[in-house]
Order: C-alpha cells, then structure tokens, then sequence
C-alpha cells in the first residue's frame, strides 16, 4: 500500500501471508511524540514482529493456528518525526483504507495516541461503538502540559469528540481527582481488576466494540518495558484470560500499544507479540 513500508529489517508477523487484499492486516503506527515520561514506543512494533518468531503459530488456550488465519502485515506506515497532526492524519487514512476495502486493522503503537485517529474512522463505521479500554491510566484529561493532543487524553478526547456508545475501563489504577469525577460522569471504570469485573459485565457489551490495550496495563514485573511504567497491575494471565472472554463479543478492531522495549530481555515485546497473536486468533474476521 502507498501509505505503508516494509518494518524495520524488513520483518513480517510470524506467518502473516503475502495478499495485502487479506481479510486482516496488522498496520504499525510507530509514534511516540507525545510521551510524558519515556519514550520509545516507536520501536514497539519492529519488536513485536521480531518475537513473534519466538511463538508457536498455534494457540493452547485457544486451539486455534495463525495458519488457518488469514492476515497480512502492511508493515510501519512513514510518519513524519515531531509532526503530531499530521501524523494522525496519516493513521487516520491507512485505517480508513483498510475499512473501506472491508479489512479488519490491528493497529500496534506507539504511544496512546494513537488510538484517537483510528476511533475517529470507526466510529464512523460503526454507529454506537462501544469502547473497551484496558490501562493502567484513565487517560481523560483534557489536555497535559498545555497539549490537548497527547497520549494523557486519548480516551477523554474521543469520549468528549467522538459518537461513541459506552466506554469500559478496566485494570486503571492511576488518575487525576479530575479524571475520576469525568469517569463517574462517562465512562464505566473497574479500577485494578480486569478479569473478575469483566466476567460479571461481558453480557451488557452488545453491539460493535473497539479494544484498545496499553502494554501498562500489565504489572511492570511482567512488562517493564512501557513509557510509564505503574505498580500493582494485572499478570497476563488474567489479561490473556479477560481477552478470551471478549472473545465472545463482536469485537470490529484492536490495538496494542505503549510497548517501548527498554528491557534488554525482551521479556515486554515477548509479552506484546503473544498478545497479538492472541487478538488475531480471536478477532480475526473469516474471510
């Protein structure tokens, strides 16, 4: 695709196909302009893509095989270094490409905001989308150091912008006073949990929904590598388990993002890389 490069090295998802036509097209968004704390999220997808070639194309928990998927990785798109609008603008496009060709995106960031363009094109798609948001931060302000547009205010800007239904928030165990009177008003938190409350609240997710998953959600004995890095998360397995369980939803898009792998083990891009293969086996559409 004109908008899109091959990833760093040239590397490929582990098993991804050849048609850029696939039902499902992994799509790096490598932007971390807006981190408030570490960067280097930018580097989140080429990691991914490396370990996944530590994985078994087939799923235990999930008894499924990404050979038996159907799925495309269009690479990194180019994103102009420094340049924020400009650059959703271009994530904003390659995701509406994919939409319109009837193509399912799994976007891998980059920093939160990230997020915000792709919202805008599905909620356009797909009147009443609900969001299912997975962090460790509530990311409703409604702006960080005097920007409006930054990973801090992702989910408050498209709560306050964008025609979507319900917004659920689970694992947040950070936020401003502020943020926590926004979230009373707008969204449905579950703060520290995420599989337990999930459970007793999957059946009122009807309609299409949008997962977005920041990498911080985990605990950072489990993913040290992420910008902003907060104690007291969940293990994966709970994360890998609540996944399985929105499974059973109408899931329409996914994205993983804020993996920035500093850790010189790459235990976090180990970590990241297991995630997608999961989300592609269990929100992958059929051709």
């Amino acid at each position: 695709m004109e908008w899109g490069k091959d990833s760093f090295r040239g590397q490929k998802f582990f098993c991804a196909g050849d048609s850029p036509q696939a039902a499902n097209v992994i799509l790096g968004a490598p932007m971390d302009f807006t981190a408030s704390f570490r960067p280097g999220s930018r580097f989140g997808p080429e990691a991914v893509r490396r370990m996944s070639y530590n994985l078994e194309d087939y799923s235990l928990q999930l008894e499924k095989s990404l050979e038996d998927l159907d799925f495309y990785d269009a690479g990194d798109l180019l994103l102009p270094i420094g340049n924020v609008p400009r650059s959703l603008d271009i994530i904003q496009e390659a995701v509406g490409q994919l939409l319109a060709a009837g193509q399912r995106p799994f976007v891998m960031g980059g920093d939160h905001l990230v997020t915000l363009p792709c919202l805008r094109v599905f909620s356009r798609y797909f009147p009443g989308l609900t969001l299912v948001h997975i962090d460790a931060h509530a990311d409703l302000r409604e702006e960080w150091l005097g920007e409006t547009l930054s990973h801090a205010t992702v989910v408050g800007a498209a709560a306050r912008t964008l025609p979507l239904g319900e917004i659920w928030q689970f694992a947040i165990r950070s936020a401003t006073r502020e943020e926590h009177q926004f979230s009373r008003q707008r969204t449905r938190l579950f703060p520290f949990r995420f599989l337990q409350p999930l459970s007793q609240v999957i059946h009122e997710l009807t309609g299409p929904i949008y997962i977005t998953l920041d990498l911080d959600a985990l605990d950072p004995a489990y993913a040290p590598g992420t910008g902003t890095p907060e104690a007291g998360g969940i293990s994966p397995r709970e994360l890998l388990a609540g996944l399985q369980l929105l499974g059973q939803c109408n899931v329409v898009g996914f994205d993983l993002v804020e993996l920035a792998p500093h850790d010189h083990t790459d235990i976090s891009a180990a970590l990241g890389a297991k995630i997608m293969r999961e989300a592609l086996l269990l929100f992958g559409r059929q051709p």
